[in-house]
């Protein structure tokens, strides 16, 4: 295992319960609640099962600046009518389990630490 930092993303925390939200919307919801534009952003990743959006910014500046701006939450209205608040929070450390196929036994953490 390994850890690395998410640097310049935030990651939008739906609540677990709430309806499925299609990448389309999100991309809709984004430009209309934050005004991203596609120059300030590198990516996007959605969690469906998870209920998380993850969003690289382009600068530190700017992901600082839209969670100030928005105190850490959203709202988000559902096509049923449906509102979810949404939490915004710096994508932090984390834990990644990679697996190797067909590793001969060999071949060290270490050396493979070094390689990574």
């Amino acid at each position: 295992m390994t850890m690395c930092e998410r640097q310049n993303t935030l990651v939008f925390i739906f609540y677990q319960r709430s309806p499925r939200i299609t990448a389309h919307q999100i991309h809709e919801w984004l430009y209309e609640k934050l005004m991203l534009q596609e120059d300030e952003i590198r990516m996007i990743k959605v969690d469906g099962p998870r209920r998380r959006v993850y969003i690289k910014f382009v600068t530190s500046e700017k992901m600082q600046t839209v969670l100030r701006s928005t105190a850490g939450q959203l709202e988000f209205q559902h096509e049923t009518g449906e509102i979810s608040i949404v939490h915004l929070d710096k994508a932090g450390m984390g834990l990644r389990m990679i697996r190797i196929a067909n590793l001969p036994q060999e071949v060290s953490d270490k050396t493979l630490r070094g390689i990574m």
